[in-house]
């Protein structure tokens, strides 16, 4: 019998796995498509909440030890695999922000290297700036990952492992709960029985709990669109963020821009409205993108929950039962802490941060 089974092939599941596994626990990862394909797939990969002071102390507490963790665990997953993530430090620009001293005091607070600059010492580093810009924060130690590489090398590295089992195209179909304590999953029509249920999977999670006197978990779709632009590599030294959009420049030269908001249900096809938008706010940002080729545009939903707080825990009534999900528009960024502290819990360790805001007791319904 399996000792955990993931549901979910998100960076949230596959670094949930990763974890458990090397702690020796014996894992079946189930994913109703391929891993990594949804949501953790279709980000933009900044290691950082776009706006770190407007967020809550439980974000920003998840957010800071990954942003610590992420460099080292990105090399060793590529000795692992000989897959680079390409974790990289580029800093990242705010633009003409309204909320400036808001953000000053909240780098004080926390001992954030924060910036404020003119733009026209943006404009000495990044040429191609929009010219209707004055003023900016920087913060220099801001990291992106580019994400589709890094859930590669996560799925490439539980493959090796001998104590993981992936199983692709297999949609989790219903929990199987007797007296009170997880028994097992219902996979494509398949029991498999296991003693815990990992339920990481994004904003598919909702409709898989079990019927609680608690009430339901409020996790639910949210449309985000990017589009990526294809640039020489030095184009753009570093990310910038305007008006709720943002620019990030990967090592090859390809560009993001993203992204939307939109409360559409399970819906993830790609709009021309969407791709419109996006364009204008590029050739704001950087002028010269209106000549630049587009090699991609794509959407994907992220699971929204209560302030962007995930959930993380054991279920309350169902033993055996835990969650890592909700995570909202910061997934990738949480993702280390979020999954270590899942690990901690079930382990019976003591967790890196205080539990108590992410758990699913009291939350739920």
């Amino acid at each position: 019998m399996t000792d955990t089974l993931v549901i979910g092939g998100g960076v949230i599941g596959l670094m949930t796995a990763y974890h458990l596994a090397r702690e020796g626990r014996r894992i079946v990862l189930v994913e109703k498509s391929d891993t990594g394909r949804e949501a953790s797939w279709a980000g933009g990969g900044i290691v950082s909440p776009l706006y770190p002071w407007r967020y809550s102390s439980p974000v920003q507490a998840l957010a800071r030890w990954s942003a610590g963790f992420y460099g080292e665990f990105c090399a060793q997953l590529e000795l692992e695999t000989g897959i680079d993530p390409e974790h990289q430090v580029t800093g990242l620009y705010w633009l003409d922000m309204e909320d400036e001293d808001q953000a000053l005091t909240w780098a004080r607070r926390e001992g954030c290297e924060l910036q404020s600059l003119l733009a026209d010492r943006v404009r000495a580093r990044i040429e191609g700036l929009g010219r209707q810009y004055h003023h900016a924060l920087y913060m220099p130690g801001v990291a992106n990952v580019r994400n589709p590489r890094l859930l590669q090398s996560l799925r490439a590295a539980l493959q090796a492992n001998p104590l993981v089992e992936l199983r692709e195209q297999a949609e989790a179909q219903e929990l199987l709960v007797r007296s009170g304590r997880i028994a097992g999953v219902r996979v494509a029509g398949e029991i498999l029985n296991c003693d815990a249920v990992v339920l990481a999977a994004g904003a598919w999670s909702a409709g898989l709990m079990p019927p609680l006197e608690a009430g339901g978990l409020p996790v639910e779709p949210v449309k985000g669109q990017m589009i990526l632009y294809r640039c020489a590599p030095d184009f753009l030294p570093s990310m910038i963020l305007a008006g709720r959009r943002y620019a990030i420049p990967r090592r090859d030269g390809h560009v993001l821009v993203g992204s939307t908001l939109e409360h559409l249900g399970f819906d993830k096809s790609p709009s021309q409205e969407a791709l419109q938008s996006l364009r204008k706010t590029a050739e704001e940002l950087l002028p010269a993108l209106a000549d630049a080729p587009i090699a991609g545009h794509w959407a994907g939903l992220r699971p929204g929950s209560p302030e962007g707080i995930p959930f993380i825990g054991e279920v309350p009534g169902v033993e055996g039962l835990w969650l890592n999900c909700g995570h909202y528009r910061n997934g990738l960024v949480m993702a280390p802490a979020s999954c270590r502290l899942l690990v901690d819990l079930m382990l019976g360790r003591a967790p890196i941060v205080d539990p108590a805001p992410y758990s699913p007791a009291g939350r739920l319904g």
